[in-house]
């Protein structure tokens, strides 16, 4: 199953409308979708690398035009659309304890390592941000900064050693999956412990 999803993913990358759906999922993550665009974005890289900057350049692009769309929704609309959402996620509680204790340099923070890392999502930072009343400049220059780094640093190591990173996968694909799940549980672990 693992290897079929592999390869329809690597088959939706070298489609034409693949640029399309990277607009999509990025613009979709970054305010109220789970999954991170990297999951298009990799293959399409691995697929197409001469287009690689391409496509970096459109996933910053649509992930910060949905990241002001999640700032809105946290600004403007909080209670009627982003609470709805962020309890469907099971993301109330963080978010709350996050809203009530953050200040503005801890905002700008959050920003970064979500930007950079997906630590914590994406769109509970933007969402965040709009109700702590983050300034939206201020949250549109990091959100240009850190997602633009993000992709394009990923572009440029993928285009240079994407033959090499993408037979690596395929030969080890199995053993990926299983450390990444045993991250995920251990990160899990850690943090109902946390708690």
């Amino acid at each position: 199953m693992l290897r079929s999803l592999y390869n329809w993913t690597m088959d939706l990358a070298g489609r034409k409308s693949a640029a399309w759906w990277l607009a999509l999922v990025a613009f979709v993550e970054s305010s109220v979708f789970v999954v991170p665009a990297d999951v298009l974005f990799l293959p399409m890289v691995l697929a197409k690398p001469h287009r690689a900057y391409r496509y970096a350049f459109l996933a910053t692009l649509f992930s910060v035009l949905g990241g002001i769309a999640g700032w809105f929704l946290g600004h403007y609309a909080f209670d009627a659309i982003a609470r709805p959402i962020l309890q469907f996620y099971g993301k109330i509680d963080a978010f709350e304890s996050m809203r009530a204790s953050v200040d503005m340099e801890a905002v700008v923070l959050l920003l970064v390592t979500s930007g950079l890392a997906h630590v914590p999502p994406m769109k509970v930072v933007t969402i965040l941000s709009g109700a702590a009343n983050v300034s939206l400049g201020m949250f549109i220059a990091s959100a240009v900064i850190t997602r633009g780094a993000r992709f394009f640093i990923l572009a440029a190591v993928l285009r240079r050693h994407g033959e090499t990173v993408r037979h690596f996968i395929e030969k080890r694909l199995g053993l990926i999956a299983a450390i990444g799940a045993a991250a995920l549980i251990v990160l899990y672990g850690l943090y109902v412990l946390a708690k």
